[in-house]
C-alpha cells in the first residue's frame, strides 16, 4: 500500500498524494449519493475509509485510528438505511428536523468528544500534527455521521461547521487535494440541505424521483 503515500501530481504548486486523492473522491461521492438519499452512500463511505485507513496505517495510526471509526459508523448508517428505506414514499428513508433534545445531545457530545480527543492527540504527539483542530474534524465528522444515518437535516449543519476548520487544516498539513475537496463539499452541503429542508415541508417531494 506504499504506492498511497507516493505523490500523484502536482497541481498549483500542491503536492497531490494518490492516498488524498482516491479517498476523497470517494468521500465526495459518498456525500452526493447521501444527498440523494441513496443507501449505497454508506459502502461507499466504508471504503473510502478503508483505502485512507491503509494509507495511514503504519506511520500516522491516529488518522489510521480515526478511519477505523468512521468505517464502525459506516455500517451503523447502513443498517438504520436498511430499517428506514421505507419510511419515505419513494421508497428512501424519510428525512426530518433533531428534535431539541436530539440536538442538545448531539451538541454536548461534540464537545465532549472534542475535548477528550484533543487531550488524547496532545498526550501522545505522534497521532496528530494539530491535535484541536483535528480532533474537532474527527468528532464533527462523527456527529455528522450518525445524524445523516437518522435521516435528520442536522446532518448538512454538522458538516459545513466541519468543513470551516477542514479547508485550512488540510492545506496547511500538505493535503491540497482534500483541500479542495472540502471546498467542493461546502457547495454540495449547500445544495443537499435545500434539498432534505424542502423535502420536511413539502411531503410530495418524498414521491419525487431520488
Amino acid at each position: 500500500m506504499n504506492w498511497l503515500n507516493s505523490e500523484a501530481f502536482t497541481l498549483f504548486g500542491q503536492h497531490i498524494i494518490w492516498s488524498d486523492m482516491v479517498g476523497n473522491i470517494f468521500g465526495l461521492a459518498a456525500l452526493t449519493l447521501g444527498w440523494r438519499r441513496s443507501v449505497w452512500t454508506w459502502p461507499v463511505q466504508f471504503l473510502a475509509g478503508l483505502i485512507l485507513f491503509g494509507a495511514f496505517f503504519g506511520h500516522l495510526t491516529g488518522s489510521a485510528g480515526k478511519q477505523v471509526v468512521v468505517m464502525l459508523v459506516a455500517v451503523f448508517g447502513w443498517w438504520q438505511w436498511q430499517r428506514g428505506k421505507q419510511g419515505g414514499a419513494d421508497g428512501h428513508i424519510a428525512v426530518r428536523f433533531a428534535t431539541w433534545r436530539e440536538r442538545g445531545a448531539m451538541a454536548a457530545a461534540a464537545a465532549a468528544g472534542t475535548v477528550a480527543v484533543a487531550l488524547l492527540f496532545t498526550a501522545y504527539p505522534t497521532l496528530s500534527w494539530d491535535p484541536w483542530p483535528d480532533a474537532y474534524i474527527f468528532v464533527g465528522t462523527v456527529v455528522a455521521m450518525y445524524a445523516q444515518a437518522r435521516g435528520m437535516v442536522e446532518f448538512w449543519f454538522a458538516w459545513l461547521l466541519v468543513d470551516l476548520v477542514g479547508v485550512p487544516l488540510n492545506f496547511a498539513n500538505g493535503y491540497a487535494f482534500s483541500g479542495f475537496v472540502y471546498v467542493l463539499y461546502g457547495a454540495l452541503v449547500l445544495w443537499g440541505m435545500r434539498d432534505w429542508w424542502l423535502r420536511t415541508r413539502t411531503p410530495a417531494l418524498e414521491g419525487a424521483p431520488a
